[in-house]
């Protein structure tokens, strides 16, 4: 789903920023290492609480985090889309 690649992409772009690893902030959210990267890669679908435990590790509120989220989910899309019709007229 493209809103949990948009999502995903948001935490990492976040916790790149502030100089963690994807290790130390899982650590720092309280869940596994291998769980945030599913989550950076919008392979899980995020509980409510998960979110909480992101955007507080970040230090932000719970809207700092979803900002864009959805805009970035319709490019996303839109993207897929013009790569599905170029490779359809080859």
């Amino acid at each position: 789903m493209d809103i949990l690649k948009a999502l995903g992409q948001r935490i990492r772009e976040l916790r790149t920023k502030q100089g963690y690893s994807q290790e130390s902030f899982a650590d720092r959210c309280g869940v596994h290492r291998t769980f945030m990267g599913t989550i950076e890669r919008g392979e899980s679908n995020l509980s409510f609480s998960n979110l909480v435990k992101v955007s507080s590790a970040l230090g932000i509120t719970l809207s700092q985090l979803l900002s864009g989220v959805e805009k970035r989910a319709e490019q996303l899309a839109a993207s897929k889309s013009l790569a599905k019709d170029a490779a359809r007229k080859r």
